[in-house]
């Protein structure tokens, strides 16, 4: 493989929510019983999330926050926003905050904007045809002849899934520039009632926006990180533990609590199988980036790969300022990893629908 990245940036929505403010935000969704609101603040609290964005928090004035997006529950309406509703918003939203990352990894990479080739465009939250992928180019004064591909619908580890195709195309044609964005509205899709995994949801999951620019290996100087492999890896029976299904009030997620050691048991092998063609074995692995899909991930795959706090604080800390923000999360971790001075080899990894695991392995 011949990707590597010159340059990575990040972005969030203006306005953030306390993790505690969006507990009580869960009780007007009508996510706990009457009498059970402070079991639901006990869950939101166990996230570990300190303060998440979304795009549809508005200047709270003197509250703690404001939205006029989600109606509060009543008996005779707890459904919320219908999909197109939530789509129409997905449409308005999604480009700023994909060009914010974008503007970001370019300026980072000192790549002329005019030097990309291709887009690479990645989303699991919304739908829109013109999308932001054509708002990316003009905003960014990208070429005209610029290819765009999309990648869409595979949810936590499509950033994964976008950068292989980048590096399929910086592969073919080392003179390739690939500008890779993901953009996730998560918020979009709070789902109302107590059913337990659609609360889980809304209590994880955020807003946010990552890019990457990557090219081949010719003529370049400045590097922020090189692939040298991924692999796939699909979990046997487990397809019903995990799915992000389009319903008539949004896109649904269906999350069994078996995930996590569900896919404990069957990480070894697959990084094992990652490293061996390198000649590596965990032990030379410098730095872990692990998608945080919530808390008891982590753990689960910290103490399956024998890993410390250490090797988790990025992790960790990208899911307490920013929640999980699905594919684009991933990127924020690489990004701080770097700003950090992390070291190389490391293990990139993130989990969805399948259940699938992914991992790529980089030297940064």
């Amino acid at each position: 493989m011949s990707l590597v990245i010159r340059g990575i940036g990040t972005a969030t929505p203006p306005l953030q929510i306390a993790q505690r403010d969006a507990a009580m935000l869960a009780i007007g969704f009508a996510n706990a019983e009457a009498g059970r609101e402070r079991a639901l603040a006990a869950i939101y609290r166990q996230t570990r999330i300190r303060t998440r964005g979304s795009v549809l928090l508005e200047e709270p004035g003197d509250a703690a926050y404001a939205q006029s997006f989600f109606p509060a529950a009543t008996d005779g309406d707890d459904a919320g926003p219908t999909t197109a509703d939530r789509m129409t918003r997905y449409a308005r939203e999604a480009g700023p905050l994909a060009i914010a990352a974008a503007r970001t990894a370019v300026g980072d990479s000192g790549v002329a904007a005019d030097a990309v080739t291709h887009v690479v465009t990645c989303s699991c939250t919304g739908f829109a045809n013109p999308g932001f992928d054509l708002e990316l180019v003009a905003a960014l004064d990208l070429p005209a002849t610029v290819a765009r591909t999309h990648v869409g619908f595979m949810g936590c580890h499509g950033a994964f899934n976008a950068l292989r195709v980048a590096d399929a195309f910086t592969t073919a044609d080392p003179a390739a520039v690939v500008l890779m964005v993901c953009v996730e509205l998560c918020s979009l899709h709070f789902q109302y009632g107590t059913r337990g995994d659609h609360v889980v949801a809304n209590s994880i999951f955020a807003d946010g926006a990552a890019a990457i620019v990557a090219t081949g290996e010719a003529g370049r100087s400045q590097t922020r990180g090189r692939l040298l492999s991924q692999r796939s890896q699909v979990v046997p029976d487990s397809t019903d533990q995990m799915g992000w299904l389009i319903g008539d009030h949004g896109f649904e997620m269906t999350l069994s609590p078996r995930v996590p050691d569900a896919l404990a048991r069957h990480l070894p092998d697959g990084i094992e199988a990652l490293l061996q063609p390198h000649g590596l074995g965990r032990a030379d692995v410098r730095s872990w980036a692990v998608h945080p899909g919530g808390p008891r991930i982590l753990s689960a795959v910290g103490e399956t790969l024998g890993l410390d706090e250490s090797n988790l604080r990025c992790s960790r800390g990208v899911l307490a300022d920013h929640g999980n923000m699905s594919s684009a999360t991933i990127l924020f971790i690489l990004e701080r990893l770097a700003r950090e001075g992390a070291s190389g080899p490391c293990v990139a990894m993130a989990f969805g629908p399948g259940l699938t695991a992914e991992l790529a392995l980089l030297m940064i």
